[in-house]
């Protein structure tokens, strides 16, 4: 049996779709469906059971001989989310809570982190797991900050040789796209907030860089296509001798107006960008250029190629979003 929490959300939809795929077997989801559309992510899919989070513990200790992994990628994952609280309860309480479970019941867990550890970059994005250079990052806000103090109990705890999961594994996500999102709101992918617009021949809207290194547009990310975030889950659960904190992106920086205009070419359509002030509110903690490096996750023996962006934003546009069923 194979346990995913915030397995109705973006990644974890995903990833449930591609486990049912490989006939895993017996996979329970644990998340909030609430009163939208978020439901859909999992319409197709066959699972074993869907359990509230109030529920999550005392199922896994009824079934603490049949589960084999926790795939943990529930979160409060809005970067603006202020209920710092509410940020901590969920993102770092529950999962120390989670760890302590899969090592008293030797489960493997594998676990969402998040590229906003990193903060502004000055730091670099390299995902060295030694707890002297996790100490040097310093995320912009509580969503970041709750994911890196996670990553450096687990650090630390791996660090000491402490009783630790069978397997144990965290990713940090860059700026991932793909299918499924559409619950996600504001919090969406550029993709999602571009399409619609490029759709109707209107023109795509980014933002002015404030930054003189940067032209307007030119402000950069590791876009990583979902696919290849779920790829890198299912090559550690293949892996259980694989532990570690590791990246997840595609280990190229692409530039907002790359993004736009793959959008628009996936339409067939010649780009149209304008560009508009960047909030004052969050200039000072604008991020111009995060780049996953992933040599780590390449050393340990993952070896499959990154989706190309362009490659990446025609399959989500022309299978998805503008096809008969937009979810996976």
């Amino acid at each position: 049996m194979i346990l995913v929490t915030g397995g109705a959300g973006f990644i974890g939809s995903n990833l449930v779709a591609a486990l049912e795929a490989r006939g895993q077997g017996d996979i329970v989801v644990c998340d909030i469906f609430g009163d939208g559309d978020k439901w859909r992510n999992l319409a197709k899919r066959e699972l074993a059971g869907i359990i509230s989070p109030e529920g999550l513990f005392p199922f896994l200790d009824a079934n603490a001989g049949k589960i084999d992994a926790v795939f943990h990628m529930g979160a409060i994952s809005a970067t603006t989310e202020r209920d710092v609280d509410l940020v901590v309860a969920s993102n770092f309480t529950l999962s120390q809570r989670l760890w302590d479970w899969c090592t008293a019941h030797q489960a493997r867990l594998i676990y969402a982190s998040s590229a906003a550890t990193y903060g502004d970059g000055s730091a670099g994005f390299d995902d060295d797991n030694a707890p002297v250079a996790l100490a040097k990052l310093r995320p912009l806000n509580a969503y970041g900050w709750s994911k890196h103090m996670f990553d450096r109990r687990v650090a630390r705890l791996a660090a000491s040789n402490a009783p630790r999961p069978k397997q144990w594994a965290g990713l940090k996500f860059f700026n991932v796209y793909g299918p499924n999102e559409y619950h996600k709101g504001a919090m969406k992918s550029v993709v999602a907030h571009i399409f619609p617009r490029a759709l109707a021949g209107e023109a795509a809207r980014l933002f002015k860089s404030h930054n003189p290194a940067y032209p307007d547009g030119g402000q950069k990310r590791d876009f990583v296509y979902v696919d290849d975030c779920v790829a890198m889950m299912l090559w550690l659960y293949d892996h259980p001798g694989v532990n570690g904190i590791f990246n997840s992106g595609s280990g190229k920086a692409r530039s907002f107006a790359d993004l736009a205009a793959a959008v628009f070419r996936a339409l067939g359509k010649e780009p149209k960008i304008e560009f508009v002030d960047t909030p004052a509110e969050i200039r000072d903690k604008y991020q111009y250029f995060t780049e996953a490096k992933m040599a780590r996750l390449r050393a340990a023996g993952y070896g499959r190629p990154s989706t190309e962006l362009e490659a990446g934003v025609k399959h989500y546009v022309q299978t998805y979003l503008t096809g008969p069923d937009p979810y996976r």
